[in-house]
């Protein structure tokens, strides 16, 4: 089996690309592969912080690897929080960042966002990147335990339940992240 390092250290996204992968490759973490470094995000777009966070991994390591970046753009809020996703109320309290968005949003009427993921994947010497959006809107209240993030927030176009709801299965035919991945796995199954 083939495999590649997922250059993150957050345990729900590693669930979500393995589980959309379903085992068609070896995920190594970045423990696995002796990582501990924090690794570079600065570019100050997703597109940006994904390569910087793949080459890291790929120079220093010298294995073959993918970086994901992904944010929410909020239309009423000139695409807020999107690349400072993580980090809106200044802190990674997925609780504090979805209260913090909504007091925001409080008596706009315009709900309108997406969430964006691009993968940068560095498999030898050559690099690609796969992008993935799902449209949608905020909800007015969390609601659902699922998922992680902004999930308990994010009601998916064509859905009235949030991600926090609708469970992984159902998110990993719709998100962002499982968007960009099968792009990522369709291009590595073309690779032979």
């Amino acid at each position: 089996m083939k495999s590649l390092c997922f250059a993150t250290n957050n345990a729900h996204k590693i669930e979500e690309v393995a589980h959309a992968l379903g085992g068609a490759f070896q995920i190594l973490t970045l423990a696995e592969i002796g990582c501990t470094d924090e690794l570079p995000e600065t570019t100050g777009t997703i597109p940006g912080n994904s390569r910087q966070k793949a080459r890291y991994v790929a120079d220093h390591f010298q294995i073959d690897c993918f970086a994901d970046d992904s944010g929410l753009e909020v239309d009423a809020l000139n695409g807020e929080p999107g690349v400072d996703t993580a980090y809106y109320s200044g802190t990674r309290d997925h609780a504090k960042n979805n209260a913090f968005l909504l007091q925001k949003m409080e008596g706009i009427a315009n709900r309108r966002a997406r969430f964006r993921a691009v993968i940068t994947l560095i498999k030898g010497d050559k690099e690609h990147q796969f992008e993935g959006i799902v449209e949608g809107q905020i909800a007015t209240e969390p609601r659902g335990t699922g998922g992680f993030g902004y999930d308990p927030i994010f009601i998916p176009e064509g859905h009235e339940q949030t991600f926090g709801e609708l469970g992984l299965d159902v998110k990993n035919t719709l998100s962002h992240r499982a968007k960009a991945v099968q792009q990522l796995v369709q291009f590595l199954g073309n690779q032979g």
